[in-house]
């Protein structure tokens, strides 16, 4: 599981799937949700500006899970 660190309260879906490196363009990553969804806390979801909050649990259906974490001080 790869944490993802933010320094504020929240981080939109769309971001977090921004700085995981793992698409090729933010084009890709609406398409993506749009077609595929995502796991959020295991349920699937369709909605790129959805909020994640600290350890919210982002799962893509090829297996990679990622976990935010704020970043506290």
């Amino acid at each position: 599981m790869e944490e993802i660190v933010i320094n504020d309260t929240f981080i939109t879906l769309n971001q977090l799937l921004k700085r995981t490196n793992h698409f090729e363009s933010g084009g890709f990553i609406k398409f993506y949700i749009n077609d595929e969804g995502v796991y959020v806390n295991e349920e699937l979801e369709h909605r790129r500006g959805r909020k994640l909050y600290h350890q919210d649990i982002v799962k893509l259906k090829t297996g990679e899970t990622f976990i935010v974490i704020q970043k506290s001080g």
